[in-house]
């Protein structure tokens, strides 16, 4: 959609960033189970074992297949129909958030469906049989002119590997607003980083805040700062444990910090998607 089309693309973008409204905060709907949370745990173990023997992940870059799939009520931009511009900064956003981490995402295709159902995240299962594409260890990912109760995103963890053909291996991938994506309409929430946020969970990550409590494993992660709620906008020097060492991670793409406001994973964080994706993605 360049050259010719060159000012029906500007017309389109301008039009995909209209003024939206101003969200309270992020919400997701990734659903963490007390199976992920025993993932999560054995994961912990292995990594200890590794650290105790000494081994350490290779420093090649993965290289993660890609696809997008644009579900939208019309073929307008009002009707989540996402210019390809946007989805192009969407994908350098992602490759910008993880590059330090030695993940990239290789895009092989994008789809278009225009249907009124599914772009409201109505009959999800449907839509994810019919429109997933490659392995389990390829990313899927949906962007939706609008999510079930106002989530901004959602992704499922991994685990298995399911068999192919299975309800639990094509629902896996994520959902994002199309609101979100870099040129959005979502204040606060339109530089493409709910898609990070949501990839974190991809690869296994939970929330920073998970458990929502000062004390136990929260997200299993050991370098990550205990905190015991989400974070709202960017409060810099927010400490909602002030009894234990750190400050609420609040630049972490796995707070619920605005897009402006994230920065980083943390090493131990990089480790943790190394050891999810190794045990349950890499050979599907």
């Amino acid at each position: 959609m360049l050259s010719r089309t060159f000012s029906l693309v500007a017309l389109v973008a301008t039009a995909f960033a209209a003024p939206g409204p101003n969200l309270v905060g992020r919400k997701c709907g990734s659903p963490a189970t007390q199976q992920i949370f025993e993932l999560q745990a054995n994961a912990s173990a292995l990594e200890a074992a590794n650290d105790a023997a000494g081994i350490f992940e290779p420093a090649a870059t993965l290289i993660i297949d890609t696809y997008f799939h644009v579900v939208a009520t019309s073929n307008k931009p009002s009707g989540g129909y996402i210019p390809q511009a946007n989805l192009t900064r969407q994908l350098t956003a992602m490759n910008t958030a993880f590059q330090p981490h030695g993940i990239q995402f290789k895009l092989l295709g994008t789809d278009y469906t225009i249907n009124k159902l599914w772009a409201r995240d109505q009959r999800p299962k449907l839509m994810r049989k019919a429109l997933r594409k490659g392995s389990y260890k390829t990313l899927n990912i949906y962007f939706q002119k609008a999510l079930v109760d106002q989530n901004l995103g959602y992704c499922y963890y991994p685990s298995g590997p399911p068999a192919a053909g299975t309800q639990a291996f094509y629902l896996d991938g994520c959902s994002i607003d199309s609101a979100t994506l870099p040129g959005g309409s979502y204040t606060g929430y339109n530089l493409g980083l709910t898609a990070v946020h949501e990839i974190g969970h991809w690869f296994g990550l939970l929330h920073t805040f998970e458990g929502q409590k000062c004390s136990g494993r929260g997200d299993y992660v050991p370098d990550t700062p205990t905190q015991i709620s989400a974070s709202v906008g960017c409060p810099v020097g927010r400490d909602s444990c002030p009894g234990i060492e750190g400050v609420d991670p609040i630049h972490n793409y796995m707070d619920y910090s605005t897009d402006a406001c994230y920065e980083e994973f943390t090493p131990r964080q990089k480790k943790r998607m190394m050891t999810m994706y190794n045990t349950y993605r890499k050979n599907s």
